[in-house]
């Protein structure tokens, strides 16, 4: 397999978060992919494989396991497609279902992808895991902001959502890592979407995870369509709304994440973003 590397939602490649591409993955199993990802070592990995039918097959796995979705490495798969085979669109099989994405040249050059997620839900965070967390965390209920309530939101994977009142808590990450692996293997949970709100369509985030083994993910497309579609669900934003997520920066690896909320409910949310080649 070729293994490509690229970096999405930046177009510096010391921005944005890596991603392992491998265009044509036929023939590989399990064991060979998860080596491979762990080998290339970046958050995720993506696989690709043309059945031949139409869509193309897309898994994803982290250094230690297969995840459901994942977003930047979405976005870095078709930036890769569009360099060999031309600007269009493409309809993948994810684990977590079909997500339809495309690609088009912007003003300065540079390959932007467009992503559609599966139709985004949540839960409720139980009392009992909210109050584990934050003690993981560090953080106390009044580091909270209360306009927007913790919940478990989905867009191919789970990412519970816990909003700082400042940029200062956002700023402050320091957490037992093994603590909150335990907790997210428990509960199915991808990444930790800690977010704050700099306007009413600006929000920062921050996303640990430990399920992939590392401590910080600069750029979380999943969890951005994710949180999309909590705030839609909530009302927590007019819609149709374009908001801008800026990620990445307390690691030295800026990411911008544009969500598009369509209005309709039960649709899918937009992310888009840049990548290049590392």
């Amino acid at each position: 397999m070729e293994t490509l590397r690229y970096v999405a939602f930046s177009t510096d490649p010391e921005g944005g978060n890596p991603a392992g591409v491998v265009l044509d993955a036929s023939g590989a199993d399990d064991a060979a992919m998860l080596a491979t990802a762990a080998e290339v070592g970046y958050s995720e990995t993506a696989f690709v494989v043309d059945s031949g039918d139409g869509p193309l097959d897309v898994r994803y796995f982290s250094p230690l396991a297969e995840v459901p979705f994942c977003g930047h490495a979405t976005i870095a798969t078709a930036v890769a497609h569009a360099e060999r085979h031309g600007t269009g669109r493409l309809s993948l099989r994810t684990p977590a279902g079909p997500v339809s994405v495309s690609t088009d040249r912007a003003a300065d050059g540079s390959l932007v992808a467009t992503l559609v997620s599966v139709a985004p839900r949540s839960v409720p965070l139980e009392e009992g895991d909210l109050a584990e967390l934050l003690a993981i965390l560090g953080w106390a209920a009044d580091d909270l902001d209360p306009a927007l309530p913790p919940r478990v939101a989905f867009a191919g994977a789970w990412h519970p959502v816990i909003a700082a009142a400042s940029r200062e808590r956002l700023a402050d990450l320091d957490y037992d890592m093994a603590a909150l692996a335990a907790l997210m293997a428990r509960r199915d949970w991808t990444t930790i979407d800690l977010v704050w709100r700099e306007s009413p369509t600006v929000f920062h985030a921050r996303n640990p995870f430990p399920p992939g083994g590392v401590v910080e993910d600069p750029a979380t497309g999943a969890a951005a369509a994710a949180f999309g579609g909590y705030l839609r669900e909530f009302g927590l934003v007019p819609t149709p709304a374009t908001l801008t997520v800026h990620q990445g920066a307390d690691l030295g690896r800026p990411s911008t994440i544009t969500v598009t909320v369509p209005a309709e409910p039960d649709t899918g949310i937009g992310v888009t973003g840049t990548a290049v080649r590392i």
